[in-house]
């Protein structure tokens, strides 16, 4: 598993450097939810530049951080989504809670 992140201020972003399935998004779920608990973030971006392949479980390891930011006063963003990636995101209704920014600079 390999996942940058980049801490600035309240800003968090994770940059996922592999595709989300059944078998990586329980990792990523775990160093998520420790950098957030570790750096109390506002923010947290999830940077998809390099996500090519996105399954179901994508879906709820986003809703999952989505519900521990909220309860912690914090919001959840996605940047860099390629276009595969955004239908997924489309079909599932999820943009209704999480919003995307094409990239960090168009965050508000």
């Amino acid at each position: 598993m390999n996942i940058k992140f980049q801490k600035e201020d309240k800003l968090l972003i994770m940059e996922i450097t592999e595709e989300i399935d059944h078998h990586t998004a329980d990792k990523i779920r775990r160093r998520a939810d420790y950098e957030i608990q570790r750096y109390m973030p506002k923010k947290v971006l999830f940077d998809f530049n390099n996500v090519s392949f996105m399954d179901s479980s994508g879906i709820g390891l986003l809703i999952g951080r989505y519900k521990l930011l909220v309860s912690q006063n914090g919001s959840l963003g996605l940047i860099n989504v390629k276009p595969n990636i955004m239908k997924i995101f489309q079909m599932s209704g999820i943009l209704k809670i999480i919003s995307v920014h094409e990239n960090v600079e168009n965050v508000g």
